[in-house]
């Protein structure tokens, strides 16, 4: 089995959980008594437990004598904290399960994206056409829970996340083995990581990712909201899901012609014109025209950021890099998204998109300037 095969494997299991929980895990909290509040601060927690989680677990995976051990554990731990909501009623029930069951999922994919990037600066793999299935898996899984969730009880989304974290598991034990770089003693502190041009580029990737606060947290709900039943709804994500495939698919090209910080820079732009529009659509039609631009506000910007730490981090501190980048923006950033998300929806509704707008439009102009300044103003 070629390790395009094996990672390509890996990331349609862990994005068929991804396409249950984003749409629909805020459905299920709902169910189990939390307000929009409470969901926000939810995800928040869970996110902020990244922070703690991610360097850490990323440092010991880069010296493990074998990260798909590693991971395989990481795949059981996310399966226990899901295990645990099953009789969780009610916030503080379910702050800890949840956050048991964040920070080990989110620790898997920035190793897995070591293991496809390194495999890609070899010349084995498209890194965009490997990732592309993950999207593919995301898309099924979406249309799927969209109508098996029309007219049953929420409840069946934690059974779905059971399956589909299991699968994931089994999906690691498949995984090439790969053995961590030694490390240099000079290399030893994630400090070394944090130079001026690094600190820039993670402020703009958070900024841009994180602007899908409100649509990750709230989009399904929204849209249930305004009349638009789960069947439509499910369409909807799995048509920015599409725009993604497409974009990874061409990303190589794409990389070759812009450069990592000129499509991290494309994000943020596609994000200030997508959530700008989303704030004030209420009807089907133009939904389905803007959704699209998930493919620059979340593709184009993941696809950038991924190819900046292959190109800039040292294949010894890959795992640690790729971890901490996954802190700052999934968990530092979506983490205070998620609560300002919360607030603002409890408060204006749809309107919370435009401070969606604003952060994804700050971000892409950082990009565009550290673009523009290059590697020898800053260090």
């Amino acid at each position: 089995m070629t390790p395009a095969l094996r990672l390509s494997l890996f990331y349609v299991g862990f994005f068929l959980s991804t396409g249950v929980q984003l749409p629909f895990w805020p459905v299920w909290l709902a169910a189990r008594g939390l307000d929009a509040g409470e969901i926000g601060a939810l995800l928040a927690i869970s996110q902020w437990v990244r922070v703690a989680a991610n360097p850490l677990l990323g440092s010991l995976a880069d010296r493990a004598a074998d990260r798909r051990r590693f991971m395989v554990l990481l795949g059981a731990l996310c399966v226990a904290g899901y295990l645990l909501c099953l009789p969780a009623h009610g916030f503080a029930a379910l702050i800890l399960p949840s956050a048991l069951g964040a920070a080990a999922a989110a620790a898997l994919l920035p190793l897995a994206d070591v293991m496809a990037l390194a495999a890609a600066a070899e010349g084995r793999l498209d890194y965009g056409r490997v990732r592309l299935w993950g999207t593919i898996a995301f898309i099924v899984a979406t249309l799927a829970v969209g109508r098996i969730l029309a007219g049953r009880s929420s409840d069946i989304v934690l059974y779905l996340l059971l399956a589909t974290t299991t699968l994931t598991t089994l999906t690691c034990t498949l995984l090439p083995r790969v053995a961590a770089h030694p490390l240099a003693p000079s290399a030893m502190s994630w400090r070394s990581l944090a130079t001026s041009r690094n600190l820039i580029f993670l402020t703009a990737a958070t900024l841009i990712q994180a602007s899908h606060a409100v649509y990750y947290g709230f989009g399904t709900l929204y849209w249930q909201r305004i009349g638009i039943s789960d069947a439509v709804i499910a369409g909807l994500w799995a048509e920015g899901a599409v725009a993604e495939v497409v974009l990874f698919y061409c990303g190589a090209r794409l990389l070759r012609r812009l450069g990592p910080l000129a499509l991290l820079a494309l994000g943020g732009a596609g994000g200030l014109l997508r959530w700008s529009a989303t704030a004030f659509v209420t009807s089907v039609p133009p939904l389905v025209a803007l959704q699209p631009l998930h493919a620059l506000s979340f593709a184009a910007a993941h696809l950038g950021a991924m190819h900046y730490l292959a190109r800039e981090i040292a294949p010894s501190q890959a795992g640690t890099a790729q971890s901490l980048y996954t802190a700052t923006v999934s968990g530092i950033g979506f983490g205070l998204a998620a609560l300002m998300a919360g607030a603002l929806y409890g408060r204006v509704g749809g309107a919370a998109y435009l401070a969606m707008a604003a952060m994804a439009g700050v971000g892409g102009v950082m990009a565009l300037g550290l673009n523009r300044l290059g590697r020898n103003y800053l260090s």
